[in-house]
């Protein structure tokens, strides 16, 4: 994954959690819930090389990267939209953890950027 491909991947994560691009859900996962506790509240950094859904790898069907400047902005606006979402709004549904709360999607939010983000020294 290039920089210019992650800031494209965030992007479209953040699409799916306000249910923009609806991504669909991983089959077979067992207890969901101790999944989810384990990914956003256990301390310990998300391994490297986790499958994501086809939807939101810009290898397969998510977006592919254009120009950087605007891909930047788009996800900036996009994280803005997350993080000043009121609390009463429905989150889309994780396509592996299942339904999350709002700040369950906040706390995947931060976790899913910083694991990014740390790939390229940031």
């Amino acid at each position: 994954m290039s920089a210019h491909q992650m800031v494209c991947h965030l992007g479209d994560a953040c699409r799916m959690a306000i249910g923009a691009n609806p991504v669909r859900g991983a089959t077979g996962r067992v207890l969901p819930a101790l999944l989810k506790w384990i990914a956003l509240y256990a301390p310990r950094r998300w391994r490297a090389g986790i499958l994501t859904s086809p939807e939101i790898d810009q290898e397969c069907d998510g977006t592919k990267p254009a120009d950087f400047a605007a891909d930047v902005a788009a996800l900036e606006q996009l994280l803005d939209v997350m993080t000043t979402r009121d609390t009463s709004v429905e989150w889309a549904v994780h396509p592996v953890f299942g339904r999350m709360s709002h700040a369950d999607w906040l706390r995947w939010g931060y976790l899913h950027a910083d694991h990014h983000l740390r790939q390229f020294g940031a």
